[in-house]
């Protein structure tokens, strides 16, 4: 257990009203203690929330790094919510936003007594569409039977909605085709002109924003919105006394993908077909638009098989050196082709607007899809980097700055308000440079406030030695047999936490060889919600994930006792941005690998072993199957960054301690 440590701008001792009332909702005897009979006060939490107090009444930058177990949700929204001040709160996902909305903030404004208004504010993508929906129902065009029956589904709760959250139609995957078809976009949107307008959700959504006290967004979001202004974030934000970041070690990866230009083959498709229908229902022979549709398809898929070169089966996502493809001009022809066909389609809606009001948008939609081609064919802008993301559908096309530091300088400077920006991992130093450097935060105060956890009492950490190296043959079979002995001393009970999504089967396959008793849970074979259910249900179950499984999980309790990470999780460094990056700290006369390399990996280890111990009263075992973090030097590094775990020296110390949790459960 370690104490708050304040770094920057120093606390002032002064108390202040504000200050006062966090103390006593704090309190043994507060109003949160009275509300809720399991609350107990920790007094790191108390001084988190004392300092973001502080921070709100002096309208200052506050860089908060709150370890597992501290509570950090309660301490900021609590001086937040006591604050009287309009605020803005940003999470990394919708399933936070969700959480946060839903569940925390409900649960604190009925304790406190406080008459505050809340509000969610999520993407297009999140809310139905009602014009789009009897569109979807009148055409039918529908991949599959499953596709058919969950637009009944959508259509069934369409009835009843006050909110059109398409995250509270049950059993909708977020992958589902049917979403783009009952969604809008900024493109196909038709604003004031839809005949759904008066009852639109997504106008309904930021009305409810504007006029709420506290309303809770995510990351994509708020820098999408700082872009493309089509969310309402950038109309809200002018309006707020203090924006808070919470899960803020994801800002600057949200960032990069958001503050970006991207073109996407399959947006270019989706504007061909939008411009088939539109023609045939609203102006059918003036134009030839089977033909104008068709082009824009062709285009599209040969800009795809040019991104893609050489590879034809391609599984998950790829990233690609925007060199690998482009170096000897084999995207521009394509691009070119691209932006021609998608001209000649903006001309025949040009001709035909009087028609319809779609086709002034789709007029748009094919003059920025043109711009962006035409755009991309042309050298990168100075300062950014290009990629390609390829998958199975499409190719994305990226280009995008290398950090948020910009961006974020823009919103400080647009009026005086608090910054609050917190997470459980901000970097393994002191000053916390790895998360305040990129987002151009190191005039900001921080404060680090330890886990209030005994890890030395209730967690183990085990290197195995010898073991292979990671880059042997062996390893992912050698990882699998490892975890499926230790799963199988718990009956269970594990997670395996790789670092690629390639050794997954590797490892699954030798843990179901080794322990064919285990049922062996997968990532990709079926929902993240759904293998974490089933986890939960003490099936004698190993979780075997890639990144998806490395933060935001919370298995409390003893049903999660050992996890088993891989290797060192350190950037791949073949990714794109990894060399862009790698390449500017060069220029600048840096050390890559010491500055960024094994920060990068500092961090991922720390949200990797933070799913080990969730509650005051949880034990388990570490165990890290890569030799490096015992032989090298950044091993040791890298393991300092870890809570204060109690070492074990060989697989028998290892198997005694999970016996002995066994025998506790």
């Amino acid at each position: 257990m370690s104490g708050p440590a304040s770094l920057g701008a120093e606390s002032g001792s002064a108390s202040t009203d504000l200050v006062r009332a966090v103390a006593a909702a704090f309190a043994v005897d507060g109003p949160l203690a009275a509300h809720d009979p399991h609350f107990l006060p920790r007094e790191p939490q108390d001084a988190m929330a004392r300092r973001v107090a502080e921070a709100l009444e002096r309208r200052e930058v506050l860089v908060v790094e709150a370890g597992t177990g501290v509570g950090k949700t309660y301490a900021y929204l609590v001086p937040l919510l006591l604050s009287d001040r309009r605020a803005l709160v940003s999470t990394a996902t919708k399933s936070l936003q969700d959480q946060l909305f839903l569940r925390d903030l409900p649960h604190l404004v009925q304790a406190l007594g406080l008459p505050l208004r809340l509000a969610l504010l999520k993407g297009r993508s999140s809310y139905l569409c009602r014009h789009r929906l009897q569109l979807a129902v009148v055409e039918g065009r529908l991949p599959d039977r499953l596709s058919a029956l969950a637009l009944q589904r959508v259509a069934a709760w369409a009835q009843g909605t006050a909110s059109g959250d398409l995250a509270e139609v049950a059993g909708l995957d977020d992958r589902s085709p049917v979403i783009p078809l009952v969604t809008s976009t900024r493109d196909n949107c038709l604003g004031s002109d839809c005949p759904e307008f008066r009852a639109c959700h997504v106008v309904a959504a930021r009305r409810e924003a504007m006029a709420a006290d506290i309303v809770v967004v995510n990351h994509h979001l708020f820098f999408a919105d700082l872009v493309l202004r089509d969310s309402g974030v950038a109309e809200l934000l002018p309006t707020v006394d203090a924006a808070v970041f919470d899960e803020a070690h994801q800002l600057v990866e949200a960032g990069v993908q958001f503050l970006g230009t991207t073109l996407a083959t399959g947006a270019a498709i989706d504007f061909g077909r939008d411009l088939l229908a539109a023609g045939l229902r609203h102006a059918r022979g003036l134009q030839p638009w089977t033909e104008r549709q068709s082009a824009v398809e062709r285009a599209a898929r040969e800009l795809r098989l040019a991104c893609a070169g050489p590879l034809r089966e391609i599984r998950g996502l790829l990233k690609l050196h925007w060199g690998e493809r482009a170096a000897q001009g084999e995207l521009v022809a394509p691009l070119q082709a691209l932006a021609a066909a998608l001209e000649s389609a903006g001309q025949a809606a040009a001709v035909v607007t009087d028609a319809a009001p779609d086709f002034g948008r789709l007029e748009q939609r094919a003059r920025q899809l043109a711009s962006l081609a035409q755009g991309f064919a042309g050298p990168p802008a100075e300062g950014k980097v290009r990629w390609i993301d390829l998958s199975p559908q499409q190719a994305r096309l990226v280009e995008s700055p290398l950090d948020v530091r910009e961006a974020l300088a823009e919103q400080r400077q647009s009026g005086p308000r608090s910054w609050i920006f917190t997470s459980a991992t901000l970097g393994a130093e002191p000053t916390l440079a790895w998360f305040t450097v990129p987002t151009g935060l190191e005039d900001a105060a921080r404060l680090v406030v330890g886990s209030p956890f005994d890890y030395p009492r209730h967690a183990r950490i085990w290197i195995p030695r010898p073991f292979p190296k990671p880059n042997d043959a062996s390893h992912p079979a050698a990882v699998g047999a490892l975890a499926a002995r230790l799963a199988s001393e718990l009956g269970g009970r594990t997670f395996v936490l790789t670092t690629t999504l390639r050794v997954l089967p590797a490892i699954a396959d030798a843990l179901r060889a080794a322990a064919p008793q285990l049922t062996v849970l997968v990532q990709g074979t079926e929902p993240r919600r759904t293998l974490l259910t089933r986890f939960g249900q003490g099936l004698h179950a190993v979780l075997v994930g890639s990144q998806t499984f490395w933060e935001g999980i919370d298995v409390p309790g003893d049903a999660l006792q050992c996890v088993v990470i891989d290797k060192l999780p350190f950037p791949p460094p073949n990714d794109p941005l990894v060399q862009a990056r790698v390449r500017a700290l060069r220029a600048a006369g840096r050390d890559p690998f010491e500055e960024y390399f094994v920060a990068e990996a500092a961090v991922s280890l720390k949200q990797g072993a933070g799913r080990l111990i969730r509650t005051e009263t949880d034990r388990g075992l570490l165990v890290l199957c890569d030799p490096r973090a015992a032989q090298m030097g950044y091993g040791r590094r890298l393991l300092a960054a870890l809570p204060p775990m109690s070492p074990l020296a060989a697989e028998d110390n290892a198997v005694g301690w999970l016996r002995e949790l066994a025998a506790a459960h």
